[in-house]
């Protein structure tokens, strides 16, 4: 089962640098992430969202190459392989491009833009959907970022193990609340 989590952050920067290193943490196997987001509140209050997979693009990858292959095997019927394998490649990617923005793969959008909405200009927030961790050896990673946990789906347990970690080499009134009244 997969556990959600939103850290806000105090500058706009934080939650990319969070997200890679998380990324370096993944490419060693300790955090397995379904998806990630991040979003960003300007200071003129426009909230910008990051998405870390792009279904358009590997929509129109995966289009691109089923259409190849049946181009290619429609074009053999007509003698003409080359030009079904061209055909067939722009058709695939084209409607693999399509189908890939009109889906939601992840964490909701309508939530991201909610939660979103109620940071403070010039800042910044993390989401996370994690599908394995190892809790040990991640939480070394992430200390003093400065993070404030907006919501999550953690017990209360590990949500406090987090939170102290995230402020860790802080003082706890030294720390802005980043999520507006």
């Amino acid at each position: 089962m997969s556990e959600l989590l939103v850290v806000g952050f105090d500058k706009p920067t934080d939650a990319d640098r969070v997200l890679t290193d998380l990324n370096k943490l993944r490419r060693e196997y300790l955090i397995d992430l379904a998806d990630a987001v991040v979003a960003i509140r300007d200071p003129d209050g426009k909230v910008h969202i990051k998405q870390s997979i792009s279904m358009v693009g590997r929509g129109a990858s995966c289009g691109a190459l089923s259409g190849a292959v049946w181009g290619t095997l429609i074009g053999l019927l007509f003698l003409n392989p080359l030009a079904g394998l061209a055909l067939g490649s722009a058709v695939g990617a084209g409607t693999g491009a399509l189908s890939g923005s009109l889906v939601d793969y992840g964490i909701d959008d309508d939530f991201i833009r909610e939660i979103g909405d109620t940071l403070t200009p010039d800042s910044s927030a993390l989401f996370l959907l994690i599908r394995k961790v190892q809790p040990e050896k991640v939480l070394v990673e992430l200390e003093g970022y400065s993070g404030r946990i907006l919501r999550s789906s953690l017990s209360p347990d590990d949500e406090a193990k987090l939170q102290a970690v995230l402020i860790k080499e802080q003082t706890a009134g030294s720390l802005p609340d980043p999520v507006a009244a």
